[in-house]
């Protein structure tokens, strides 16, 4: 069966174009109606769609989050992910589809800058995506050419096996930094994209970019805490310590030079590289716990 999530957030004027074109390509298509003040779920009803509704507005991870619940919960061979918004064109789900269907991929990313018609894409959002892309890629083996399109395929391993957190946009990062994690294919198709007279987004441009390079920061920290933190908490702490020294010895070296600058400074710095130390430890100690309880999972399964 091939399921089509559609993430939606007030989208009353697009939705009913994308549910219908969608409809023509998948097996079952699921709107997950994330808090809405408009007719976006009533309309996704009539059309025979599958609605999961939010109570309030909890962001497109958690709409992603419960279209691959509901994915789970029906077994699903395939699950798509298309934009309500009406920038992609249903008709290229079959292009998307082709890598999982062939055995070639186990998730499909809809890339807009493989195509020619990436030109109608605004400089701001371009230079937006590439850039978060950019940092996606140094964290994923492999490298991708559009890290943000939420126009993607997944197969039923990548459903069940792929565990979100993010409720934000930068669950589209999570994602492909936890597929390259357990060792997911990953492949990207051309996918033509349009923007004109389409509202792309309910989130100001600037903060959906902070959000999104947050969550990676966090992504990565959480990776590797002891070189991350544990580094930088180090010398931190280090600095502070060669501070005490000198504002020491300078202290009980006659005629004695109280240097408040150099005491508080070597304070400021001790606490904070041992705070940092000790966040870089335990959580380490966090993700070494969680990976032995995933393999203890895994044999048992």
């Amino acid at each position: 069966m091939i399921l089509a999530g559609i993430p939606a957030y007030n989208e009353e004027k697009t939705i009913a174009r994308v549910i219908l074109l969608t409809q023509k390509e998948a097996d079952m298509v699921v709107v997950c109606d994330d808090g809405s003040q408009d007719m976006t779920a009533d309309i996704a009803e009539k059309l025979g769609a599958v609605v999961i509704k939010h109570d309030k507005n909890l962001g497109y991870g958690a709409a992603i989050r419960s279209i691959f619940q509901k994915g789970r919960e029906l077994n699903a061979d395939l699950v798509l992910t298309i934009d309500s918004d009406g920038q992609h064109s249903p008709e290229e789900i079959p292009r998307l589809l082709k890598p999982i269907q062939d055995g070639e991929a186990d998730i499909v990313i809809g890339s807009r800058f493989l195509s020619k018609s990436d030109d109608g894409i605004p400089a701001y959002r371009r230079f937006g995506i590439k850039i978060i892309t950019k940092m996606s890629n140094g964290s994923i083996k492999g490298k991708i050419s559009d890290g943000q399109s939420g126009f993607r395929a997944y197969n039923r391993y990548a459903i069940q096996n792929l565990r979100l957190l993010e409720n934000g946009m930068g669950a589209s990062a999570e994602i492909l930094m936890k597929a390259s994690e357990q060792g997911f294919r990953i492949v990207e198709v051309p996918i033509g994209v349009k923007y004109e007279g389409v509202e792309t987004s309910t989130h100001n441009p600037f903060t959906h970019a902070l959000s999104v390079i947050a969550t990676i920061l966090k992504l990565i920290v959480e990776e590797r805490p002891l070189f991350y933190l544990g580094i930088p908490g180090s010398v931190l702490f280090f600095a502070g310590a060669g501070l005490g020294i000198i504002f020491y010895y300078n202290y009980v070296t006659p005629p004695g030079h109280f240097l408040p600058g150099i005491l508080f400074s070597s304070i400021a710095l001790t606490l904070v590289g041992s705070l940092t130390l000790f966040a870089a430890v335990t959580l380490y100690a966090i993700l070494r716990l969680t990976q032995k309880i995933q393999s203890n999972l895994k044999e048992n399964s």
